[in-house]
C-alpha cells in the first residue's frame, strides 16, 4: 500500500513536471514571439525614419546646390562687368597716351621755336648794343658804370626819404605811447581838490560871540591877531567871522584857537594865550599825522625819513598853490612818478621820494627868504638825502633836468598841476585871466576878435583876411603863444588857434 502511494506520488510528480515544463515552454514561447514582434516593429519604424532622413538630406543637398549655382552666376556676371570696365579703361589709357605723345611732340616743337627766337633776340640785342655804342660813343662798361652811378644816386635819395619817413613814424609812435602812458597814470591817480586861498571862516554859535571875541576896547581880538599873526575880520555876516592871512598855517592856528575859545566860553587875553599854545600843539600833532599818512600813502618807509622832515612835510597840508593843496599835489606827483618810472624802467625809489618832497620848500617859503626850489634843495641836503633826490627840488622847475628821474618828476608835476580840476582860481581871478588872454591876442595888428574858451586853456583868434595871409597867420599864432608865455601866469598849457576865413555873400534875385 505504501508502495502504491509512493508510485502515485511519483506519477503525480512526473505529471506535474511535464505540465510545468509545458506551461513554462508556452510562456517562454509567448514572450519570444512578443519580443520578435517588437523588434520587427522597431526595425520597421527605423526604416521609415531612415527614409524620411534620406529625403530631408536630399532636399537640403538640392537647396545647397541651387544656392551655389546662383552665387556662381552672380560672380560670373560681376566678373564680366569688371572685365568690361577694365577694357574701357585700357581703351581710355591708350587714348590719353596718344594725346600725351601728341602734346609732347608739340612741346618739343615749341622749345625748338623758343630757342630760335632766343637766338634771334640775342643777335638783335648784340646789334642794338653795337649801334648804341656807335651812337653814344660809350663802351658797354662805361654805360654800365654811368647807369649804376645814376641808380645809386636815386636810391640814396629814396633811402633818405624812407629814413625820414620812418623817423617821423617813430616819433609819432613814441608820442602816442607817451600819451597812453601819461593817460593811464592820470587815470590811476586822478583826484581833485580846491581850497580857499587867503581866508578861513569860523562859525559862531550866535552873534553875541562876536562882541566877546572883540573884547573890551578890542583887546581880545588884538591879542588873537598878535599871537597868531592873522587878521580877524568881523562884519555883519550872521554867525560867521573871517580869518585873513597870507600864511595858511597861521590861519589854521587862529581857527583852532578861536574854536577852542568859543567852546570854552572864557575869552580874555590870559585864556587866549593858553588856547593859542594848545592850538600850536594840536596843529603840530595834526601836521605830523598828515606827514606820516602821506608817507604811508606813497609807500615811502617812515623809518627812512627824519621825524623833523615828516613834520615839515605835514605843513604842506595847509599850503595851497593856485587853489591846489600842495600836500595832496605832492602825493599825486609821487604816485605819478612811481608809475611812470615803473613803465620806463627808471629808479622808482628816487622818483617816489623826489616826487613827494619836490615842493617841500613851499612848507617854509613864507618864513624863509628864497624861492621854494632852492629852499627845498637846502632842506633835502640838510637831512642828508642823495644829490640825485635833492636836485629834483630844483630841476622840477628847470627846462632840462639832468637825470631821467628828474625829467619824470617834472612831467608828473606838470601833469598834476595841469589836469582839469586840479587848480582853481577865484571867480575874479578866473575872469581876469580870461580877459588878459583876450587882451593879449587882440593887441596884435590884424586881429579882429579873440575868444578864450575851455576855461582859458584855448584861445581862438579871428583875423582880418585882407591883412593876414596864411603864412602870416602861422607866425601870428607863434607870436601870441610866445607873448602869453612871457606875460601871463597860468597852469598847464594854452592852445592858440588862429582862424582866417573869407566869406562871400551874394543874393540871386
Amino acid at each position: 500500500m505504501y508502495s502504491t502511494y509512493i508510485l502515485l506520488i511519483a506519477a503525480g510528480s512526473l505529471i506535474g513536471l511535464v505540465v510545468g515544463y509545458t506551461i513554462r515552454h508556452f510562456i517562454i514561447k509567448t514572450q519570444i514571439d512578443t519580443a520578435a514582434g517588437r523588434a520587427e516593429k522597431l526595425i520597421a519604424d527605423a526604416r521609415v525614419k531612415q527614409q524620411e532622413l534620406m529625403l530631408s538630406a536630399k532636399e537640403k543637398a538640392i537647396h545647397i546646390i541651387d544656392e551655389a549655382k546662383h552665387e556662381e552666376e552672380e560672380r560670373r556676371r560681376e566678373f564680366t562687368h569688371l572685365q568690361q570696365r577694365l577694357e574701357q579703361r585700357e581703351s581710355l589709357f591708350d587714348q590719353k597716351l596718344l594725346e600725351f605723345q601728341e602734346k609732347q611732340q608739340k612741346l618739343y616743337e615749341k622749345i625748338t621755336r623758343v630757342e630760335q627766337v632766343k637766338e634771334e633776340v640775342r643777335k638783335i640785342r648784340e646789334d642794338a648794343i653795337a649801334k648804341l655804342q656807335e651812337i653814344s660813343g660809350l663802351t658797354r662798361e662805361q654805360a654800365e658804370k654811368r647807369l649804376l652811378e645814376a641808380t645809386e644816386a636815386e636810391l640814396k635819395e629814396e633811402i633818405a626819404a624812407r629814413i625820414r619817413k620812418m623817423e617821423n613814424q617813430g616819433d609819432e609812435e613814441i608820442e602816442k605811447k607817451s600819451r597812453e602812458l601819461i593817460s593811464l597814470a592820470i587815470q590811476r591817480c586822478a583826484a581833485s581838490q580846491a581850497q580857499e586861498t587867503t581866508t578861513t571862516n569860523v562859525e559862531l554859535p550866535n552873534d553875541e560871540m562876536k562882541g566877546r571875541i572883540i573884547g573890551k576896547e578890542g583887546r581880545n581880538i588884538k591879542t588873537i591877531e598878535q599871537l597868531t599873526g592873522t587878521e580877524i575880520l568881523i562884519d555883519d555876516t550872521p554867525g560867521m567871522i573871517m580869518i585873513s592871512g597870507f600864511s595858511p598855517i597861521r590861519r589854521q592856528l587862529a581857527r583852532i584857537a578861536l574854536q577852542r575859545l568859543i567852546k570854552d566860553g572864557r575869552i580874555h587875553p590870559g585864556r587866549i594865550e593858553e588856547q593859542v599854545e594848545e592850538a600850536k600843539k594840536e596843529l603840530a600833532v595834526s601836521m605830523k599825522k598828515s606827514g606820516e599818512e602821506s608817507l604811508y600813502e606813497t609807500g615811502v618807509s617812515i623809518a627812512e625819513i627824519d621825524p623833523k622832515l615828516v613834520q615839515i612835510l605835514g605843513r604842506l597840508k595847509f599850503r595851497t598853490s593856485y587853489g591846489q593843496n600842495v600836500l595832496q599835489h605832492s602825493v599825486e606827483v609821487a604816485n605819478l612818478s612811481t608809475l611812470i618810472a615803473q613803465e620806463l624802467g627808471a629808479n622808482v625809489k628816487i622818483c617816489r621820494i623826489g616826487g613827494l618832497f619836490h615842493d617841500i620848500g613851499k612848507a617854509v617859503d613864507h618864513d624863509i627868504q628864497g624861492s621854494h626850489p632852492e629852499i627845498g634843495y637846502n632842506i633835502m641836503k640838510k637831512f642828508n638825502f642823495p644829490e640825485e633826490i635833492a636836485r629834483i627840488c630844483i630841476e622840477h622847475h628847470e627846462d632840462r633836468p639832468t637825470t631821467v628821474e628828474g625829467a619824470i618828476c617834472k612831467s608828473a608835476d606838470a601833469i598834476s598841476g595841469a589836469r582839469p580840476g586840479a587848480r582853481k582860481d577865484t571867480l575874479e581871478q578866473y575872469i581876469q585871466r580870461l580877459g588878459d588872454l583876450e587882451k593879449t591876442a587882440t593887441g596884435f595888428a590884424g586881429v579882429e576878435k579873440a575868444y578864450a574858451i575851455q576855461a582859458g586853456r584855448e584861445i581862438r583868434v579871428f583875423v582880418t583876411p585882407t591883412q593876414i595871409d596864411d603864412s602870416a597867420a602861422t607866425k601870428l599864432a607863434h607870436d601870441i603863444a610866445k607873448k602869453i608865455e612871457e606875460e601871463l601866469r597860468y597852469p598847464g598849457e594854452i592852445k592858440v588857434t588862429v582862424i582866417r576865413e573869407t566869406r562871400v555873400i551874394e543874393y540871386a534875385r
